[in-house]
């Protein structure tokens, strides 16, 4: 059993954090009721319909609830209409009532109605809501003395629901921004493999601690190409750490900031060693601030498999024929089944530690047996290439300190990824009150 499979099994179930949003929802919950608490509801008789709209409205950020509760005020003004019109119109003609089936089929048409008014005033996002709450004001017909208190009563509780999520959505606790602060994030943290893009919700609030100020530094093991796959519309405002720590590139300028290359004579050597195993392998450079791909030997189905998936991107050039120089190599790839990787870089171990490198096996994603073997300078770490990175970023600004925010285990879901943020981001904005005093 290797070390990574005993220590995640070694590994305990914690309870996750109460977010800000469950502890506001719960606060605009108890807003509504004790509203209505105070008006001398009680029990059975507590209307519901301004805690459930507190909580449909209760969004992460105040735009969002405002907008969400707009659109839900809209679509419960149309189905209040509708309903109140329903209830007017069948205390006008009693015979409607006569027949129980004549009465459903009219509400079937107020639901019909409250639908289409949504979409021709534009807005379709409301229509199920419209619909719902014309389905609350019609249904306890015909035990209904005042039709149009029934309407104000359910347009006065979404009111009431609606009011109270801005509320407490707009207050905020004391908190100050830690603005001398770099946090370094692994990509891995955030997608379940390179070829996955991040989940929506944490790009949003990812792209929220961006615009905010935040300096966060994405780091991943593997080529800058992946994070225009894996982050489209990231707001990156900070150099990012790539190729397991070989080397920092500025995605704003386009251009790698520092390389950390094998060497000409450990990449020389390491080249005859492989050539004389009958290897085939991958050569990553970097040219001219450019990603070049080589392949030497012959392509074998394995690798095939990958590079196939991996040349459709318009990020990286795959190259060939060897016009390139050994001192320009970052790192080797060797692509194989799991156990023909694992004993090559057991074969090479010797050679590897005489010539200062570093391997490292890794599963292929979306390939299942077949793992890569990655060769790099012993000095292309991510720790490193985070204190080649500081010592930049302090030529500017002296203050400046770093903080890592790191998963404990392995990415499972999208709710770890937020969960990482949502770390991040009471780190970067803590509350005054618990603030540590440097």
């Amino acid at each position: 059993m290797t070390q990574k499979h005993h220590s995640a099994q070694q590994r305990r179930w914690s309870p996750p954090l109460i977010g800000q949003r469950i502890v506001k929802t719960t606060v605009a919950v108890f807003l509504c009721l004790l509203f209505y608490y105070l008006r001398g509801y009680r029990g059975q008789d507590m209307p519901s319909e301004a805690a459930i709209t507190a909580i449909v409205c209760m969004q992460p950020y105040v735009r969002d609830t405002r907008d969400y509760a707009l659109n839900r005020f809209a679509g419960s003004l149309i189905g209040a209409a509708w309903g109140l019109l329903f209830l007017l119109l069948v205390l006008m003609f009693p015979s409607l009532a006569g027949n129980m089936l004549v009465l459903y089929a009219v509400m079937a048409l107020g639901v019909l109605a409250s639908l289409y008014t949504s979409v021709v005033v534009r807005k379709p996002d409301t229509a199920s809501l419209a619909a719902i709450v014309f389905i609350c004001v019609v249904i306890s017909f015909p035990d209904i003395s005042d039709p149009l208190r029934q309407a104000a009563d359910r347009m006065l509780g979404i009111l009431v629901g609606t009011v109270a999520a801005i509320a407490v959505n707009i207050f905020r606790l004391p908190r100050s921004k830690n603005r001398d602060c770099v946090f370094f994030v692994r990509m891995k943290d955030l997608a379940p493999d390179r070829f996955s893009q991040i989940p929506s919700a944490a790009q949003f609030r990812l792209n929220y601690l961006y615009q905010d100020g935040a300096k966060i530094c994405l780091m991943s093991e593997h080529a800058p190409a992946f994070f225009a796959a894996q982050m489209s519309d990231a707001m990156l405002n900070m150099p990012l750490i790539v190729m397991d720590g070989a080397a920092i590139y500025d995605p704003r300028e386009n251009e790698y900031l520092s390389v950390e290359t094998l060497g000409e004579r450990p990449a020389t050597r390491l080249r005859a060693s492989l050539d004389s195993f009958g290897v085939s392998y991958f050569l990553y450079v970097v040219r001219g601030g450019k990603t070049c791909v080589f392949h030497r030997g012959e392509m074998r189905e394995q690798e095939a498999l990958i590079y196939n998936r991996m040349r459709r991107s318009p990020y990286r050039s795959y190259l060939d024929g060897e016009n390139y120089a050994p001192d320009e190599i970052v790192y080797f790839k060797i692509i194989d089944s799991e156990e023909q990787t694992e004993a090559l870089r057991r074969r090479l171990q010797g050679l590897l530690h005489s010539s200062h490198l570093r391997a490292v096996v890794r599963p292929e994603a979306g390939a299942a047996g077949i793992s890569a073997l990655y060769i790099y300078s012993a000095k292309a770490t991510m720790r490193q290439a985070e204190t080649r990175l500081m010592q930049q970023l302090r030529e500017q600004d002296p203050s400046l300190r770093s903080v890592e925010v790191f998963l404990r285990a392995d990415y499972r879901s999208e709710y770890d990824a937020m969960s990482l943020l949502h770390t991040l981001g009471n780190q970067y904005e803590p509350l005054r009150l618990f603030r540590r005093q440097r």
